[in-house]
């Protein structure tokens, strides 16, 4: 005879994961929470008391998730909001990421535009206004980029024609022009400066190379020095338990590569740079 089944054995549907996740509520039935705040908190699932895009950690299982392409330990994540615990979400992971990964962009694309000014500000034997950029001038007490009060241009190759908007600065400009390191006599005519660019020598030559050598290392610097930066910033993610130490070690990684990328950006602009000044 077939044993009848009994109430205590009839079978429950099976919840998808979503009906599952939103099935969790607090001891006094007034509302769904997270499991690391509720009194009796599940192990296997995400510790998130944020739940009004619930549907987006269906996909989570066992405390890891996909960011950026890479797993993510969420275990564990959280925040202090008003004496609350809460669980820091993968957007706002995103985002701070992101903040950091924007951040060295913009600090060593700056990088590479101080070293190609630098550079541009060294005379290669051809006239370029470029050359005077740097040039600081005593304007009315205060001072100011030469280029900021004077029309500069190059009328031929080998000279360059500065003209002041306001002629009573005639005489600070060239005070700021024969005080610079230009190696350049400043000829005044009370209109403008005229300035005709001496010929290199071979030794001024490699003089003026081992500049431009020590301004790409010092742009190197530059550039590893935001990437440690940066590391300082991922490290403290993994301290607040936002990235595991896997997730740190890939982004570290991804790091090294845009550094590598930059350095060869100012190994590109230096050799450029020395090949003006060698040539003859």
């Amino acid at each position: 005879m077939a044993t009848p089944f009994s109430p205590a054995a009839t079978l429950k549907p099976k919840q998808n994961p979503l009906q599952l996740l939103l099935s969790f509520r607090d001891s006094s039935g007034g509302g769904l929470v997270c499991a690391k705040c509720s009194p009796r908190p599940r192990p296997s699932r995400v510790n998130v008391c944020s739940w009004g895009s619930a549907a987006s950690y269906v996909s989570l299982q066992d405390g890891t998730a996909n960011f950026s392409g890479k797993p993510i330990l969420t275990k564990g994540l959280s925040q202090r909001r008003g004496g609350i615990v809460r669980a820091a979400t993968i957007e706002e992971i995103e985002a701070e990421k992101s903040l950091i990964e924007k951040d060295v962009k913009e600090r060593m694309e700056k990088t590479i535009e101080t070293v190609r000014t630098n550079f541009n500000s060294i005379r290669t034997g051809r006239a370029n206004p470029a050359m005077l950029d740097k040039i600081e001038v005593e304007y009315y007490g205060t001072p100011v980029s030469l280029k900021s009060i004077a029309q500069i241009s190059t009328p031929d190759a080998s000279s360059l024609l500065v003209q002041p908007y306001d002629k009573s600065s005639l005489k600070a400009i060239e005070k700021a022009i024969v005080s610079s390191d230009l190696g350049m006599t400043p000829n005044n005519d009370g209109e403008v400066i005229r300035l005709t660019l001496p010929q290199l020598t071979s030794e001024r030559r490699k003089e003026l190379s081992k500049v431009v050598a020590k301004q790409a290392e010092e742009g190197k610097v530059a550039l590893r020095n935001i990437r440690r930066d940066a590391l300082k910033a991922y490290e403290k993610l993994e301290k607040e338990k936002k990235l595991s130490e896997d997730n740190v070690k890939d982004l570290s990684s991804d790091l090294q590569k845009l550094t590598d990328e930059y350095m060869k950006k100012i190994d590109t602009v230096f050799k450029q740079k020395e090949k003006e000044l060698l040539k003859v």
